[in-house]
């Protein structure tokens, strides 16, 4: 057989060979051709398990000397899935049946085999029906169900029913047959939401694209054994299980709008926010995990959302699509062209940037630290040219936003009504609306954010051993 093919080495399996001796011998018996019954099959049983056994003690002393000829893993075969189906013929599921009777002797096994071939035979005509009308439901049926073949045949009946009451609901079925070892194995409690009222208000009915495996509202309890503490980020992810409910409103804003004005605002207003969006660049999925992590946590809490537009559509799609789209918003927005002047204007980030010195440090190097953006990369000035690049990408695009909370409240505010002259009354407003604390020092908010220092500062002058740290009475504030 071919050692590279997975299909050739299922069907070399001790239990295909044995299974289709059995299968042989039946189709014989009916054709009245078989010689010598019963005795003649178990010897030709027993020849077979013999030669295999001696096939594999040959393969064994053949590798230790020359290991490079060992095999390589079955799930590395690029016929691998297709191959996945053998193991749910017929003749492989009899093999098994008599390998286990053979292992099993002396525990009477043999009085069994007859129970255990009908039941083989029963099975084999479950799978065959469960793959031809699942296959349209999953194309990748058989592996599913290979890694949880004894799971789904104990809960079948339970199992066909979810599926039926939700064929007509695709996003559910990805989600089930995409974590179906989790499925299996939390069962009842999958079983129990999927069924429920809830369930069908919340995201069938609406036709919701991410549906979660589990009942958020549950969750979001820390009496009960699952809970939003205690399932890790990704098994959340993986499953569509919405961001911890723990938190007031939605802050969105787009790159260049002031977002990073209006969370400091909103901090000095003892507002807890996860803002730092810019370290995971286009990571949706950690951006996702940071924001579950933070909402775990007591506070007066803002869920947040900066769009960049730079980030893959559907990640983009199914990270909002876990808010609660029932919440609150307030929404940051500036006018275009006064968005797309500041953009050109931007500093980049200098990997190169020096901010620790002493005195015999050349200055020039020191204070040279702003870079810009620019079409082919970072340049020393700003480059006009970014524009091209910036209208083709979803840069002004906020359909997705405004639609998914479309049965909410919007409240959309402009930048200029958070600058130095209106930025304290603003807040005072958005208090008084949001229900966060009123701001109380004036100075705070007096001050633009993103000044002409941004870049320069912290620094630190190395004088013997002191360190002097130079910097800003805001940028302070933020260390």
């Amino acid at each position: 057989h071919k050692p590279n093919s997975a299909i050739e080495r299922i069907k070399n399996h001790l239990a295909y060979k044995l299974g289709k001796v059995m299968i042989d011998f039946s189709h014989q018996r009916n054709n009245y051709k078989y010689g010598g019954g019963y005795i003649a099959l178990f010897k030709k049983l027993y020849k077979i398990k013999k030669q295999h056994k001696k096939e594999q003690k040959i393969y064994q002393q053949t590798i230790q000397v020359f290991p490079q000829l060992k095999y390589p893993n079955l799930e590395t075969c690029s016929d691998y899935e297709q191959a996945l189906k053998y193991k749910f013929h017929l003749s492989y599921m009899l093999g098994e049946v008599l390998i286990q009777t053979f292992q099993n002797l002396h525990k009477g096994s043999m009085f069994k085999l007859a129970k255990n071939i009908k039941k083989a035979n029963k099975e084999f005509k479950i799978f065959k029906e469960i793959f031809n009308n699942f296959a349209k439901l999953s194309p990748n049926i058989i592996k599913i169900i290979s890694k949880n073949k004894q799971a789904f045949l104990k809960e079948l009946p339970r199992i066909q029913n979810i599926l039926k009451i939700h064929q007509d609901y695709q996003p559910i079925l990805d989600n089930i047959f995409h974590n179906f070892n989790y499925f299996i194995q939390k069962f009842n409690l999958i079983e129990e939401w999927l069924l429920s009222n809830d369930f069908n208000e919340k995201y069938k009915k609406e036709n919701h694209p991410y549906p979660s495996l589990l009942d958020p509202k549950k969750l979001n309890d820390e009496k009960e054994k699952i809970n939003y503490k205690n399932i890790p980020a990704e098994l959340a992810w993986e499953i569509n299980l919405p961001l911890p409910d723990n938190y007031e409103f939605v802050f969105l804003s787009a790159g260049v709008s002031g977002h990073a004005a209006m969370v400091k605002f909103l901090e000095d207003c003892n507002c807890r926010l996860f803002s730092k969006y810019s370290h995971r660049g286009n990571n949706i999925f950690g951006a996702y995990c940071d924001q579950y992590a933070f909402l775990n946590k007591k506070g007066f809490n803002i869920l947040t959302f900066f769009e960049y537009g730079i980030v893959d559509y559907k990640l983009k799609s199914k990270f909002i699509g876990l808010f609660n789209s029932k919440k609150r918003v307030l929404f940051l927005v500036r006018d275009p062209i006064e968005r797309l002047k500041s953009r050109i204007n931007h500093i980049a980030p200098n990997k190169f940037a020096i901010y620790d010195f002493n005195l015999n440090s050349n200055v020039k190097e020191i204070v040279n630290v702003k870079k810009y953006y620019s079409k082919n990369g970072i340049n020393d000035f700003p480059d006009i040219n970014i524009l091209e690049n910036l209208l083709t990408f979803n840069f002004f695009c906020y359909k997705l936003l405004i639609d998914f909370f479309r049965k909410s409240h919007i409240f959309y505010i402009d930048m200029e009504e958070i600058k130095p002259a209106k930025a304290f009354d603003t807040m005072c407003v958005l208090a008084d609306k949001f229900g966060f604390k009123r701001p109380v020092d004036k100075i705070n908010f007096s001050h633009i954010v993103f000044d002409d220092t941004i870049g320069y500062f912290p620094m630190r002058l190395h004088v013997e051993d002191m360190i002097i740290i130079i910097t800003t009475l805001l940028r302070a504030k933020q260390m």
